[in-house]
């Protein structure tokens, strides 16, 4: 059978509703991508820490990869998934080394590289193009030091602190490579979110978007 390259996640229970805060602005010459759906625009800044998942973004989205590109992966309150071609290509036919950057986790609005297992994928390489965009929940900090145990981590004080205010997705730190976030359009991921979906995630009515690199 066919391996599915998705994100593969750890569903929490007792998931519920969050706000997101003030947009963020780019303020520094970093590439920014706008992202194009029938729901509104994202805006997305890429990181120069992550450099080939960087330059592997930028690439796919000057070819048209990701035009006509459906959302197909949809949990309300954890992400939304895209990265397959308009034909229904899963991938390019290669992976990205993982670029997993400590300063960065999986907080509100985050843009990750989904990928394989770490049975079939020890190195947690990512996807050619799949990717993730971090919607969330929020956690209250008993939750958080519960998780601590569990992952064998330490949260900082400031993940602490956007994961009680913003929300995120912090079982996923450290297991994916981060590299972007959302500057404007979080109200368009939340529509996206929203959607009816059928039981494996895929939203009842296609929705697709289009990218094009805008800085």
């Amino acid at each position: 059978m066919k391996k599915s390259i998705f994100l593969f996640l750890l569903i929490f229970t007792g998931i519920t509703s969050f706000g997101y805060g003030q947009e963020k602005k780019a303020t520094d010459n970093r590439h920014v991508v706008q992202i194009t759906t029938e729901y509104g625009t994202i805006k997305v800044v890429l990181f120069d820490e992550t450099p080939k998942h960087r330059d592997n973004f930028l690439k796919l989205v000057r070819e048209g990869w990701y035009n006509g590109s459906p959302w197909h992966r949809v949990i309300r309150d954890f992400m939304i998934q895209g990265g397959r071609n308009s034909s229904g290509k899963e991938d390019p036919g290669y992976t990205v080394p993982a670029e997993i950057v400590e300063k960065y986790y999986h907080k509100r609005g985050m843009l990750a590289a989904a990928r394989t297992g770490d049975e079939v994928n020890p190195s947690r390489a990512s996807s050619g193009s799949q990717f993730y965009i971090v919607q969330g929940r929020k956690f209250d900090e008993t939750t958080l030091r519960n998780m601590e145990g569990r992952m064998n981590k330490k949260f900082s004080p400031q993940q602490l602190k956007d994961y009680a205010k913003l929300g995120g997705a912090p079982h996923l730190d450290g297991a994916y490579t981060i590299f972007g976030e959302v500057i404007e359009g979080m109200d368009v991921v939340d529509k996206i979110a929203a959607l009816q979906c059928d039981q494996a995630n895929q939203p009842a009515k296609k929705t697709t978007m289009s990218m094009k690199v805008i800085r």
